[in-house]
């Protein structure tokens, strides 16, 4: 549980989707105070799973009408189920630096003013699958964990620590000082991602916003700003998708140099 003087829940109290659910009920972080499904889906896959693991954990199981269920959700398509769940726990910077030297090196997937649930969810999914430890947002200037973001999350915010910080250019010199490099992602960088040799150590990448991307200050106090190389002169990628090939790129960098670590031991 959080103390009085920690960071607040993020939200997320409402999750809609199959994936997003049964992580939720698989991961056992938060309880689940009732689950709402489709009568004329409860008894059939891929359902019925999420229905008998909700039943083993005594979480009460409530079948609904296609039309109750619609006008429950806060997203175009549930898929046939809706939870009610504790909010996402949220955590401090100060947290997921005091894991580093206890397992894999840092890294960190900074998101300065992303503001679209539909990003955010998506790059929590990319960070968890990246193998990424923990992902840090602003109080303000971030998107909120709605169910919308929660679905394209599909259960990574279980998964995923994330912390909340009064501003981004703070963290980054708070980072800088626990010996976390930290590398924006800027199409106009200096440096070539692919060439950048600092991912597999202790590293956040930071990623700005839709629009704008990385705040002039959170740029100032990067260690590195890097592009990622595009074979055509087409519109930089976006946020969401950005995010993906740099946090597969560390994670491609970190096997690399743990398979050589281990040929030469």
């Amino acid at each position: 549980m959080r103390t009085a003087s920690g960071p607040a829940g993020l939200g997320g109290d409402q999750v809609e989707g199959l994936h997003a659910v049964h992580e939720l009920l698989a991961s056992g972080k938060r309880r689940v105070r009732v689950l709402w499904v489709a009568q004329d889906l409860a008894g059939h896959e891929p359902l019925l799973g999420t229905v008998l693991l909700a039943r083993r954990q005594q979480v009460p199981v409530q079948l609904k009408s296609p039309e109750a269920l619609a006008s429950a959700a806060r997203t175009g398509a549930p898929q046939g189920v809706v939870a009610w769940a504790q909010p996402v726990q949220a955590f401090s910077l100060a947290e997921l630096l005091a894991a580093e030297g206890t397992g894999p090196p840092a890294f960190l997937v900074v998101l300065d003013g992303v503001t679209d649930p539909g990003n955010f969810g998506s790059l929590l999914r990319t960070a968890a699958c990246a193998g990424a430890t923990g992902v840090v947002i602003a109080r303000h200037r971030s998107a909120p964990l709605t169910p919308a973001a929660l679905k394209s999350a599909a259960g990574a915010v279980e998964k995923v620590p994330i912390a909340v910080v009064a501003g981004i250019p703070a963290a980054l010199q708070q980072l800088a000082k626990a010996g976390v490099w930290t590398v924006g992602l800027d199409p106009a960088g200096p440096t070539d991602l692919w060439r950048t040799s600092l991912l597999d150590a202790p590293v956040a990448l930071v990623l700005g916003s839709e629009g704008t991307g990385i705040s002039h200050l959170a740029r100032q106090r990067c260690d590195v700003l890097a592009r990622i190389p595009q074979s055509r002169a087409l519109e930089s990628l976006n946020v969401a998708a950005a995010g993906a090939v740099a946090c597969f790129e560390v994670a491609r960098q970190r096997t690399a140099r743990e398979g050589a670590t281990s040929k030469v031991s």
